[in-house]
């Protein structure tokens, strides 16, 4: 029967549709190619190289709360992942739990179903459903129930024309030679068709476990843990999923105060971690899970622990795992020599409390000191950008505009540095200054003062000069900050982190900015919303969208596009329009604040000042593309724009025509990106109506769009341009970085001296700020 089962998938993976995928991925040479075994990967993102993967279901994934049947829901979505993997060319196999769940649950139904009619009559509806049931022994569960869930996995792979194979296996089966190269050869042919082979314990028939039975560096066969680890030992697997009810691996039991998930683990940390009790079903544990990773590890076989139950995660839980993202914990033999990222955070985020609660004098120092090393260690600095160039280049991976952010040079240098004198000067009592001061009550007063947001992500690419930049930000305004600057100006950014550190240390807060330069993934990052307070993306339109789907529980500061608009009403003077237009779009087309769209009024077209437009852009090589009410107008109009809501970043731009200057706004609202928007006019009624109306970050009347900047809007240096509606809006500096917080001082003051029956009133009197705080106990 078993024979004709094989046969009958065998005949099923020639149907064309059954291997449609399948072959495409061949094809398209997405299949993971096969590795030689012997060690284990030493990244995560070296995962998606896995061709051989074992998947472990716990018993608190398969089953349900009440421990009587399966989570059917959970087991379609892993059985969907497992389908998916297998399609593109990958080898699966599964270790399931749930036979004694499934068994115990169909066993149940039968009692209750065998007892007398009149009984249950007799007993009373409230008596039958609290009515006792014998305790059902394992075994007997297990018999009852593995036949039933393999007909249930082979029913959900059928809807991905995927077929199943079922192997039950026990201990002796691996101590004996010939059974064990039985096993392997059956699993070596199942694999070589296609067929997902699922394994279990035989817990009909498997004796209890015996304690310490590990021989010779073999592990026993204890429960689907060891089982698990052993077979992908055996089938040389590459990677190991065990999924359970926890997130993963934690120092100490989880729920506890203190309780840490553990990213990745390594051999010999053993003794740092103190294991829990065990899961509500299955007879392991985190810690036989442990022992079982590890033994698995050591084979070769790369393990990830991850919670299989989270009904947010479980849809894509192992997909994730093959995809090198940061799920559950990760067993590695290669331990990094610095820090994890967690540590780095968690070092930033102690001394950047030292860094808040010195005095501006001594944050000033700090700047000045980098300011200072920025030019008398320039020589390291551009031999270091010089080889970031020659690598690049010899690459070809940049743009000639993104190699010119990438550059540096002497007189680029020096103008860093008097920048970040001018923020050291300008950034004076920035940190604990006090915005608003109230007398509450007679010696119970209120303020509210600035305060560091508290831990900062940026993000940049291609752009070192950002580095020191946004150091002397985060350290004017009091913030810890966590670098991740793009690999292809790594060299550069390494010395400029080891200048600004240099720089820390004269105040003993060295470890307030630390550079991720481990291989972590952006996406990896942006998950750590306990330990990072706001993201800062610094680089195309993509990444910041990137960085803004991913980030779910951290806000992201910032913009995703600048879609920016000059509108020239029928009142506007020519050399004005004129020249912001060229500003706007040729100065410099890959800003963010370049023009994209330009608005013109019906009345302009056909006129002199119209004419004057076209032929500048032309001149200056801009390529025009007709907005749909625009090449209405026109017999050959140049390629209509395919979207309105285009960002060009190069010399091209669309141009559409506006009945009015409220169409103009209307227009905005529809397709701008909140940035910066501009109207050319000489009407002053016309020009305040389009500012009042417009609600982008920035909107200008008659100047150019690349005003929006923070160093031209007198800021100093800016962290970015934020289009978000709440905290910081527009260029975003210093006070772009600060948040608030309220003290109040009393003197034994309580909610009760107010109510009805108090002896207090409320007097609510705004105080100056500036008012000192000496003397104020007696003022009445």
């Amino acid at each position: 029967m078993d024979l004709q089962r094989v046969l009958s998938c065998s005949r099923l993976l020639t149907r064309p549709k059954a291997m449609q995928t399948f072959r495409r991925a061949a094809s398209q040479g997405k299949m993971p190619l096969a590795r030689a075994h012997g060690k284990s990967f030493g990244h995560r993102s070296e995962l998606r190289q896995a061709k051989r993967i074992v998947v472990k279901l716990g018993s608190a994934v398969v089953t349900r709360g009440d421990e009587c049947g399966l989570a059917l829901g959970r087991l379609a979505s892993i059985v969907e992942q497992v389908a998916m993997l297998q399609n593109q060319g990958r080898e699966m196999m599964i270790v399931t739990s749930g036979a004694v769940a499934f068994g115990k649950q169909r066993l149940r139904h039968e009692i209750l179903l065998s007892q007398s009619v009149r009984q249950a009559l007799h007993s009373g509806q409230n008596q039958l459903k609290d009515m006792s049931l014998p305790v059902l022994e394992a075994r007997a569960c297990a018999a009852a129930g593995q036949s039933g869930l393999m007909a249930l996995y082979e029913v959900m792979f059928t809807q991905y024309s995927t077929c199943t194979a079922q192997i039950l296996v026990t201990n002796l089966d691996f101590h004996d030679d010939q059974k064990r190269r039985n096993l392997n050869s059956t699993l070596h042919e199942l694999l070589r068709m296609n067929i997902v082979p699922i394994i279990n314990t035989n817990d009909a028939v498997v004796p209890p476990p015996e304690p310490n039975s590990d021989l010779q560096g073999i592990i026993s066969i204890k429960d689907n843990d060891s089982l698990a680890a052993r077979l992908a030992v055996e089938m040389r697997a590459d990677l190991l999923i065990a999924l359970s009810d926890v997130e993963g691996l934690y120092d100490s039991p989880p729920g506890s105060d203190d309780a840490k998930l553990l990213d990745t683990f390594y051999p010999g940390d053993q003794h740092s971690i103190t294991y829990g009790t065990k899961s509500r079903v299955g007879i392991g544990g985190m810690e036989a899970k442990v022992k079982a990773a590890l033994w698995a590890l050591q084979g070769g076989t790369s393990v990830v622990i991850a919670n299989g139950t989270h009904p947010k995660v479980t849809g894509h839980v192992i997909t994730d795992i093959v995809e090198g993202k940061k799920v559950g914990t990760f067993f590695s033999e290669v331990k990094p020599a610095g820090p994890t990222v967690e540590q780095q955070t968690e070092m930033a985020r102690t001394a950047g409390r030292t860094l808040a609660s010195l005095d501006s004098e001594q944050r000033s120092d700090i700047i000045c000191a980098l300011a200072d090393l920025l030019t008398e260690r320039k020589d390291e600095i551009l031999t270091a950008n010089k080889k970031d160039m020659e690598l690049t280049v010899s690459t070809g991976r940049l743009s000639p505009a993104m190699l010119k952010r990438l550059s540096l040079s002497s007189s680029k240098l020096n103008s860093l540095s008097i920048g970040l004198r001018q923020i050291a000067v300008s950034s004076q009592d920035s940190v604990g200054r006090v915005l608003r001061r109230t007398r509450v009550a007679n010696n119970l007063e209120l303020e509210q003062i600035t305060v560091p947001i508290g831990v900062l992500l940026v993000i940049f690419e291609s752009r070192p000069d950002c580095l020191p930049q946004v150091s002397a930000l985060s350290i004017a305004s009091g913030n810890a900050l966590l670098l991740k600057g793009g690999k292809e100006a790594a060299n550069t950014n390494r010395i400029l982190h080891e200048l600004a550190q240099e720089a820390l240390s004269i105040h003993g807060v060295k470890d307030a900015i630390q550079l991720v330069s481990t291989r972590e993934e952006v996406e990896d990052l942006c998950r750590l919303e306990k330990m990072i307070d706001l993201i800062i993306p610094r680089g195309s339109s993509q990444l910041v969208r990137d960085i803004q789907r991913a980030a779910k529980g951290i806000p992201v500061l910032g913009h995703s596009e600048g879609i920016c608009h000059v509108y020239v009403d029928h009142e506007a003077s020519i050399d004005k329009a004129i020249k912001i237009i060229r500003d706007s779009k040729c100065d410099y087309p890959a800003a963010c604040n370049a023009m994209e769209t330009l608005l013109v009024h019906r009345d302009l077209l056909r006129t002199p000042l119209f004419d004057q437009i076209i032929d500048m852009l032309r001149t200056e090589h801009v390529k025009i593309h007709a907005g749909p009410k625009f090449a209405s107008y026109l017999t050959f109009s140049p390629s209509e724009v395919k979207s309105l809501r285009t960002e060009y970043g190069d010399l091209e731009c669309c141009i559409e025509v506006v009945d009015s200057m409220q169409e103009a706004v209307d227009h905005i609202h529809k397709y701008g990106s909140s940035h910066t928007d501009v109207i050319v006019t000489e009407n002053e009624e016309t020009a305040e109506q389009f500012l009042q109306q417009l609600d982008s970050a920035c909107v200008f009347w008659n100047a150019s769009s690349r005003f929006a900047d923070g160093y031209r809007f007198g800021l100093g240096a800016e962290v970015g341009i934020s289009t978000a509606r709440i905290h910081a809006r527009g260029p975003v500096g210093l006070e772009g970085l600060l948040t608030t917080k309220w003290v109040l001082r009393g003197e034994g003051h309580t909610a009760a001296d107010f109510s009805e029956h108090g002896s207090m009133t409320y007097l609510h009197e705004n105080l100056p700020v500036a008012q000192p705080l000496t003397g104020r106990r007696n003022t009445s």
